[in-house]
C-alpha cells in the first residue's frame, strides 16, 4: 500500500514531469535509421529491454507498427499507429535525415507520419516507460507516442484536455472499436459508446462529473490513476490502488468491451508470491457496463436483440436470447438474428397458434417498447404480444407489462430487475408456409384423427402408451427431488417449502437489502402459539454461481455456533428455490450504525471491535472447518436487538479442508478492504481477512468511512494512509471528530490505531492472526511499535 497520498501530486510535478519533457540521450536511434516489417530481429529497444518498438504481425500477412512490453511472454501491445489499416510484409517505418518519421507500404506510399511541421529532429529514442520520442540536440521532446495514445495509458503518462483512448473492436482485432474514454474539453472525463464507424459519440455511460474543473489524467509511478485540476488538486481517483512500478508492470487499458481496466503484471517471481506470472486486474470501470449503458441509439453493451450479463469474474458477457444466434459466430459481441420465419401480419393468417413464449427471468430490453400496459395479468400480457405481430418480446414485472419492438437494444441480465421477458419464438414443429388457411389444417387434422380413433387397437395402444409416460415421468420428477435432497446431507436445520416462506414473508414484500446474487425478506414463522421474526435470503436464479453461493452458505453457516455469527435457522431448495432462513437482526447492519445515524458511542464501538474479532477467529481457528470468509465489511456485520456484532454473508466463503492452509481463487470482496495479495496472484489464507479486519477497525475507532472525498487536506481521503501518518507524526487527535473525547481520552484509542496498522500490512506474512490480534486488543499481549505497512520486518 502506498502511503502520504497527499505526497501523489508532489512526486508528479518534481519527478513525472521532466519525463514527459525531456528526452533521455542514450538508446538513440540515428537519423536514416529504418525497420522493415516481416524482420523479427530488427526493433528498437529501451534502454533495460522492457518496451520494443517495431512491427507484430497480428493477421496473416498484416503488421501494426508498435510498442509492446518485450520481456513477457504475451508481447502486450500498448501503442500502434497504424490500427485501422495493417501493413503487408515488406512495409518500413523510417527516420529520415530531414527530421520526417513515416510508415510506408511495400510501394513506398505513405500510411502514416508525424506531422511535417517537425523541425529539428536529432533523434529518436524508445524509452523505459513505454514512450516513444523525437527529440532535438537538446534532448527537448518534439513528438511522443505518449501524447497520441491508441487505447493504453501506461505510469508516467498523461491525457490532456481532448485526449482520447479509444477501444479495439474486438479481442483479436485491433482496429478502432465501439468505445471511447476521453477527458472532454469541458474537464468531464467520460467513457461513451461511439457512433461506429463515425467518432461522435451516442452515450457517456461513466462520468466523473467534473465540468469546468477537470485538467489532467495523470498515472503515476505508484500506480495510481487521477483526474486533477488546473491548480493541481485531486478531484476523482480513477484507480486508486496503487502497485510499485519497480515489482509490476502496468497498464490501463480501454477494453474491447468498454470497460477501462488497470493491469498489473509481475517482473519476477517474487512479486509473484511464487503463482503463474500473468495479467491481473487491479480495478476496472465502470462496476457494470452492462447496467450501465442505456441509450436511444445503438444496440447496447453487446449488440441488438442480444443480451449482457456480468459475472464473477468481472468481465461482461454477450450471449443471443434462445431461439437466435450471432450474426458473427466469430464476434460474440455482434447483433443476434432470428433463427425462425417472423409472425406473419396477414390477417388472415395472423400464426398465433404457430408461436409461443420462452420465459427468461431478471431478462428486459429499455429502451424498446412500442406499448406499457398496467395492472393486468400475466396471461393477459402474453395473449396482447402474441395477437401483435410487430411484438418480439414481452417484459411482465408486479403487475406491469412492456411490448418491445424489433430489434431489441440494451439487452441486459441482471438479478435486480425482477420479473421474466416473455421471447416469443416460433414452434419447432411450425413452419412459416401461410399459404393455407387455420380452417384448412384443421380439417386435416380432424380427418386423420378421425381415422386412427375408428380403431379400439390404437386407442388400447394410446392409453398404454400415456400410462408408461406418466410413470417415467413421476419417476424422473422423484429422482430430481432425491437428488436436491442429497446436495446437503447431515443437516440438522429445517428444510421449508417455497410455499411457507412465501406465506411468511407475506409473498416476499418487506426488503431489508439486496446484493449480487439475492435479496433479504423480513418473515415471520408461526410455530404453535408463537412468532419469530425471521430474515429470508432469496438467491436468484442465475447459473451456477447461484447455486454455488446456496451450496457454500448452507454447508459453511450450518456447521458454525458461535454467538457473533448470525444464525441460520432454515433453507428451502424446492425445484429451482434456493432460499436461506437466518435469525433477524434488528437493528440492522453496522454500516448504518456508524455512517447513516449520529455518532455511535464509543464503549459500544469498542465492544463491536471485539465482538467482531472474536466472530473472525472462531471461522479461522475454533469451527470445525476452517472458514476464510473474504467479505469482511461494516456492511457483513449485522447487530441486534442489544447492538450484539454478528457476522453475516458467507456467500462467497472459502471452506476448507482440515488437512488445507491456503487456497486461491478469483478476486473476491469489496473494494476497500480487499487486501493487496488478491492482485498479486499470491495464494489467499486468513490473512485476507485479517486485512478486511484492520481496515473495519480504523474505521469503527475512527468513525469515518475509509475512503472520502469530502475532507479537509487530500491527506485525509484514505483513512489507512491517513492513520499511519497520524501515529507516525503524533497527531493522533486529528484521526476523530473534536467532539470525541471519549474516545481522545481513552489510552486505548492509541493502542487500537496500532493494532489496525499492523493489520493491514501488505505483506500477509507480517499480519498477526487473529488470535494475537485479540491478545493485543484485551491487552494481554504488549503492541510492539507498527512499521511501515509497505514495508517487511520480522512479525509479530
Amino acid at each position: 500500500m502506498a502511503f502520504a497520498v497527499s505526497s501523489i501530486m508532489l512526486f508528479f510535478l518534481l519527478v513525472l514531469l521532466p519525463l514527459s519533457a525531456t528526452a533521455q540521450p542514450y538508446g538513440n536511434v540515428t537519423l536514416g535509421s529504418s525497420i522493415t516489417a516481416n524482420n523479427a530481429n530488427s526493433t528498437w529497444l529501451s534502454p533495460s529491454g522492457e518496451f520494443a518498438f517495431g512491427f507484430q504481425q497480428i493477421i496473416r500477412g498484416g503488421y501494426l507498427l508498435a510498442i509492446w512490453f518485450n520481456k513477457i511472454p504475451e508481447r502486450t501491445i500498448v501503442w500502434s499507429a497504424n490500427r485501422d489499416n495493417p501493413v503487408q510484409a515488406g512495409s518500413k517505418v523510417q527516420l529520415f535525415a530531414d527530421g520526417r518519421f513515416e510508415l510506408s507500404d511495400p510501394r513506398g506510399h505513405r500510411i502514416w507520419a508525424t506531422p511535417l511541421s517537425l523541425g529539428g529532429v536529432a533523434y529518436g529514442a524508445m524509452l523505459d516507460t513505454g514512450n516513444f520520442v523525437l527529440a532535438n540536440t537538446n534532448s527537448v521532446v518534439l513528438w511522443q507516442s505518449f501524447d497520441e495514445p491508441t487505447d493504453t495509458l501506461l505510469p508516467t503518462q498523461t491525457l490532456n484536455q481532448d485526449g482520447t483512448l479509444v477501444s479495439s473492436f474486438s479481442k483479436t482485432n485491433f482496429s478502432s472499436g465501439r468505445f471511447i474514454f476521453r477527458l472532454q474539453n469541458n474537464g468531464d472525463l467520460v467513457s461513451c459508446t461511439r457512433n461506429f464507424p463515425m467518432d461522435d459519440i451516442i452515450f457517456p455511460y461513466w462520468s466523473t462529473k467534473t465540468v469546468d474543473s477537470g485538467f489532467q489524467v495523470i498515472f503515476n509511478q505508484s500506480g495510481y490513476i487521477f483526474l486533477v485540476a488546473k491548480n493541481g488538486s485531486i478531484l476523482n481517483f480513477v484507480s486508486s490502488t496503487s502497485a510499485s512500478t519497480s515489482q509490476f508492470y502496468q497498464r490501463a487499458m480501454l477494453e474491447y468491451d468498454g470497460v477501462l481496466r488497470h493491469y498489473v503484471y509481475p517482473k519476477s517471481a517474487n512479486s509473484a508470491g511464487g503463482r503463474a506470472m500473468a495479467w491481473s486486474t487491479m480495478h476496472f470501470i465502470p462496476s457494470n457496463i452492462c447496467s450501465s449503458i442505456k441509450q436511444s441509439r445503438g444496440g447496447g453493451a453487446c449488440g441488438f436483440n442480444s443480451l449482457c450479463s456480468f459475472g464473477t469474474d468481472q468481465m461482461p458477457k454477450c450471449e443471443c436470447p434462445i431461439g437466435y444466434s450471432f450474426i458473427d459466430p466469430n464476434d460474440r459481441m455482434s447483433d443476434c438474428k432470428p433463427d425462425f420465419a417472423q409472425q406473419s401480419c396477414n390477417e388472415e393468417t395472423h400464426e398465433t397458434d404457430l408461436f409461443s413464449f420462452n420465459d427468461m427471468p431478471n431478462t428486459d430490453w429499455p429502451l424498446s417498447d412500442s406499448a406499457y400496459f398496467q395492472q393486468v395479468t400475466e396471461e393477459w400480457c402474453r395473449e396482447v404480444c402474441l395477437n401483435d405481430c410487430f411484438c418480439t418480446v414481452a417484459l411482465y414485472r408486479d403487475g406491469n407489462c412492456w411490448k418491445k419492438r424489433y430489434p431489441l437494444s440494451n439487452g441486459r441480465v441482471d438479478d435486480n430487475i425482477g420479473g421474466k421477458a416473455l421471447i416469443k419464438i416460433r414452434n419447432s414443429n411450425a413452419t412459416a408456409d401461410s399459404s393455407g388457411s387455420k380452417k384448412s389444417k384443421r380439417s386435416i387434422l380432424i380427418i386423420t384423427g378421425s381415422v386412427f380413433l375408428g380403431s379400439s387397437m390404437f386407442l388400447n395402444f394410446l392409453l398404454l402408451s400415456f400410462i408408461c409416460l406418466y410413470a417415467f415421468c413421476f419417476s424422473q420428477q422423484k429422482s430430481k427431488v432425491i437428488q436436491a435432497l442429497q446436495v446437503l446431507p447431515g443437516l440438522n436445520i429445517r428444510r421449508f417449502s417455497f410455499k411457507e416462506l412465501q406465506g411468511a414473508t407475506n409473498g416476499f414484500w418487506e426488503e431489508l437489502g439486496r446484493g449480487a446474487y439475492s435479496t433479504v425478506y423480513k418473515g415471520i414463522i408461526k410455530n404453535d402459539n408463537t412468532e419469530t421474526v425471521v430474515a429470508v435470503k432469496k438467491l436468484h436464479k442465475m447459473a451456477t454461481e447461484g447455486e454455488e453461493e446456496f451450496k457454500a452458505e448452507v454447508s459453511s453457516i450450518s456447521r458454525t455456533n458461535h454467538k457473533n455469527l448470525v444464525q441460520l435457522l432454515g433453507y428451502c431448495d424446492e425445484d429451482q428455490n434456493r432460499l436461506l432462513v437466518y435469525e433477524f437482526m434488528s437493528n440492522g447492519s453496522l454500516a448504518n450504525f456508524l455512517f447513516e445515524n449520529s455518532r455511535a458511542n464509543w464503549y459500544k464501538r469498542l465492544q463491536i471491535a471485539f465482538a467482531t474479532a472474536r466472530g473472525i477467529r472462531y471461522l479461522h481457528e475454533e469451527c470445525k472447518n476452517q472458514i476464510i470468509h473474504c467479505d469482511i465489511k461494516p456492511r457483513n456485520v449485522l447487530l441486534d436487538e442489544s447492538f450484539t456484532a454478528k457476522i453475516s454473508d458467507f456467500g462467497i466463503a472459502k471452506l476448507l479442508k482440515p488437512d488445507q492452509s491456503r487456497t486461491t481463487t478469483g478476486i473476491r470482496g469489496t473494494k476497500g478492504y480487499i487486501a493487496p495479495e488478491w492482485f498479486r496472484n499470491m495464494p489467499i489464507t486468513v490473512k485476507v481477512d485479517v486485512y478486511s479486519f484492520g481496515i473495519l477497525l480504523l474505521e469503527l475507532i475512527c468513525c469515518r468511512r475509509n475512503y472520502e472525498r469530502k475532507v479537509e487536506a487530500e491527506s485525509e481521503m484514505i483513512l489507512a494512509d491517513f492513520a499511519y501518518d497520524c501515529y507516525k507524526e503524533g497527531t493522533m487527535h486529528l484521526l476523530v471528530a473534536n467532539d470525541d473525547e471519549e474516545a481522545l481520552n481513552d489510552k486505548r484509542f492509541d493502542k487500537f490505531v496500532m493494532i489496525a496498522i499492523w493489520c493491514i500490512q501488505e505483506d500477509p506474512e507480517l499480519r498477526p492472526t487473529m488470535k494475537r490480534v485479540l491478545q493485543l486488543m484485551e491487552g494481554s499481549v504488549e503492541v510492539p511499535i507498527p512499521p511501515d505497512p509497505a514495508s517487511s520486518i520480522t512479525s509479530i
